[in-house]
């Protein structure tokens, strides 16, 4: 990491209860993207899930195809797409599509996912899982690169094809890859430009799966990533007690759900998101005052190597005032002191 390359994105989950009117739902997550891009934020992201019937929200592309009309210079991220469930032709006409619309400005990311529930819906079995994943990106990859590709699957049949578009950025878009498990993040490692760190693991999985990135790509003869971006869930209030009365109640209820959804089980270890919120919360989200969020943030670019902060600081059924409340204490206080530059002797993967 070098000095100035510190980037700090903001990662609109747009998810809302069920039944929400999601056209006045959309301008909402447009006012949080307008205030980003006016306070000189770097990126905006989006995710994607099927048949979330405790959330609703909309499918990336489309949203990311509207959050580019006022983004600006700022980078749209797709992060991530669930892969293996996918058509890899339709997904690379997709992301060559999001890089023109947004001039050369797109990150792909991916990942394989984890609930059953969308892979039934797709006819996908779950010892499938990986092999589907793994063909879809050697297929989408290679179109993104311009290659010519064959390809005999049950799910897709390709013979010498070549996509007519081309994208912005040459090769290619650049690639992130999500992982939990620490199989997934040596996946990333060899199969990925970087791994993109997810907002639940503790820091000290964290900080030992970064020794395993980097020792995995050089075992796979690749260079260290240029990148190394972390999502992180975050509140910013004028003091602690508030922020905590703020956020909890949107955030607490997020991950009940995504317990419910079986995410923390592919977390290493025997890690659990069906406990106490204090004891959830410790060493995972970051909720506090200004000087509190910066020092809890710090460790994860200092120690770790992380120069992408990807921020989420709404969920859902959270008001838009403490959305913007907590936006523009980020700004004012906390982004600045995190854009200042790394210490020499810090060592990323």
């Amino acid at each position: 990491m070098t000095e100035g390359h510190v980037k700090v994105g903001l990662f609109l989950t747009n998810q809302h209860p069920p039944g929400t009117d999601m056209a006045h739902k959309l301008d909402e997550q447009l006012a949080m993207l307008r205030y980003a891009r006016d306070s000189g934020w770097d990126s905006v992201w989006a995710g994607q899930h099927y048949l979330g019937e405790d959330f609703a929200m909309l499918q990336p592309a489309p949203f990311l195809g509207r959050l580019a009309a006022d983004a600006g210079d700022m980078t749209l991220g797709l992060g991530i797409m669930l892969l293996a469930l996918q058509n890899p032709v339709d997904v690379a006409e997709t992301v060559v599509s999001l890089d023109a619309v947004c001039g050369g400005r797109f990150v792909f990311g991916v990942g394989l996912g984890y609930r059953d529930v969308e892979y039934d819906a797709f006819g996908v079995d779950r010892g499938e899982r990986l092999h589907r994943f793994t063909e879809n990106l050697r297929i989408t990859t290679a179109l993104l690169r311009g290659e010519r590709v064959s390809a005999d699957l049950p799910w897709c049949r390709l013979d010498d094809v070549k996509l007519a578009v081309t994208s912005v950025q040459e090769p290619s878009p650049p690639l992130w890859m999500a992982a939990n498990s620490d199989g997934a993040v040596r996946r990333a490692a060899r199969s990925a430009d970087t791994w993109m760190i997810n907002p639940h693991a503790r820091l000290e999985t964290v900080g030992r799966q970064v020794e395993l990135f980097g020792s995995e790509r050089a075992a796979a003869g690749r260079s260290p990533a240029r990148e190394l971006p972390a999502v992180k869930e975050i509140f910013c209030g004028p003091d602690r007690a508030t922020a905590l009365e703020m956020a909890r109640p949107h955030l607490e209820n997020k991950y009940k759900v995504y317990a419910n959804w079986g995410q923390d089980k592919v977390l290493p270890g025997k890690e659990s998101f069906d406990i106490p919120f204090a004891e959830l919360e410790e060493d995972r989200f970051i909720i506090g005052s200004p000087d509190e969020c910066l020092a809890r943030l710090l460790p994860w670019r200092e120690q770790l190597g992380v120069d992408h902060f990807i921020l989420r600081t709404h969920w859902s059924g959270m008001p838009l005032e403490d959305t913007l409340a907590s936006m523009r204490l980020l700004s004012d206080e906390v982004v600045p002191e995190l854009r200042r530059a790394v210490p020499a002797t810090t060592d990323a993967p």
